[in-house]
């Protein structure tokens, strides 16, 4: 391994958010990057796999001597029940979650001496979206919001821990992240071009599936990996929180004909549909988009997961009147990170890298 200035463990290496860090992070000239997770994935070159099970502690203490030389941790690890939005609440996805983070600071805390920064992923739910609707904007100085959380759990195992080590950490809180990734549980980005890839298949214009009208934010997966670079090389990021997000507003309805022209569709009357319980059905149709476009022979539920679910809920399908959801991006500004993301181009950005990679059809 040739020796750089830092090594960064990226855990999660094959979700959204941990597969736009490996990009980034291996285009810097002073960053080693080992890319954590159960399967391979494609990988830039010079970037290092690590194949380990972190719900197996015996795995993650036999991978430490391997890990010796790591300087900072991306924890973007992340275990879902299948039943994805009734799984946030769960006490076994809990456990698995908070167990994941335990076996890695476990196995590195004794190997890695040189470990000196640790940033953790959370999100909306910190804020009790899920629960009942939060104050706009949302801020990372109001207490725990209190509700049963695994991001709390991680929190307090970092916080116990962290006075009597050498490392410092930083906790990111992103909104509705758009990015790339194969099988992710929540990627809204792959859902919606599948979805729109279907109706167009089908004959049908892009209806609008989900709720009423709302106020929310995206996270670009890109802007997320700059802000963690932002905050492992900054000491005023030293166990602070941040919310990450575009920094403009989403209203998904105002979205949608743009949407709809990426795929060359009319865009249709709004007409509320479960993409949970309606798209899989359609696996022959798409089946069929795969032959006729040349995409990867991939099937719909290996390529979206459970999306659908998570899609559901970010068009706020079943809700006429679903509540604004925004965070406040001011802290992360005012301690001197201020990039941001157009949150149409985002969408558009990975929307075509998904077509570009032969995952939607152009």
């Amino acid at each position: 391994m040739t020796r750089k200035k830092h090594t960064l463990l990226i855990a999660g290496a094959s979700g959204v958010v941990g597969a736009a860090a490996v990009e980034h992070f291996a285009a810097l000239p002073d960053w080693q990057v080992l890319a954590l997770s159960r399967r391979p994935s494609p990988l830039p070159d010079g970037v290092h796999h690590v194949a380990l099970d972190l719900t197996d502690a015996a795995a993650c203490a036999a991978a430490a001597p391997h890990l010796s030389e790591v300087t900072h941790v991306m924890f973007a690890a992340l275990y879902e029940l299948p039943e994805l939005v009734a799984g946030w609440r769960d006490p076994r996805q809990m456990a698995v979650n908070e167990a994941m983070l335990r076996n890695l600071l476990d196995a590195l805390q004794p190997a890695a001496k040189g470990l000196r920064h640790i940033t953790l992923m959370q999100g909306t739910k910190a804020y009790g979206g899920h629960v009942t609707p939060a104050p706009v904007p949302a801020k990372e100085r109001w207490p725990r919001h209190a509700h049963e959380n695994f991001y709390w759990l991680q929190e307090d195992l970092l916080r116990q821990r962290q006075p009597h080590a050498a490392w410092t950490f930083t906790v990111l809180r992103p909104q509705l992240i758009f990015g790339y990734a194969i099988g992710s549980p929540m990627n809204a980005v792959a859902a919606i071009g599948a979805y729109a890839a279907l109706q167009r298949e089908l004959g049908q214009p892009l209806k609008f599936p989900g709720g009423g009208r709302c106020v929310n934010a995206a996270s670009d997966s890109r802007l997320i990996a700059r802000a963690a670079e932002f905050a492992a090389t900054h000491e005023i990021a030293a166990n602070e929180t941040y919310n990450v997000v575009n920094g403009d507003m989403l209203v998904w309805q105002d979205l949608w004909s743009s949407i709809a022209q990426r795929f060359g569709m009319a865009v249709g009357e709004d007409e509320p549909l479960e993409l949970t319980s309606q798209m899989p059905a359609l696996e022959a149709v798409w089946q069929r988009i795969v032959d006729k476009h040349g995409l990867r022979p991939l099937s719909l539920a290996q390529m979206i997961g459970s999306s659908w679910q998570f899609t559901d809920r970010a068009l706020a399908h079943g809700l006429a009147q679903p509540a604004n959801s925004v965070l406040s991006s001011i802290k992360l500004r005012q301690h001197g990170f201020a990039d941001c993301e157009d949150t149409e181009d985002s969408l558009h950005h990975w929307l075509a890298r998904m077509q570009a990679e032969r995952l939607l059809p152009r």
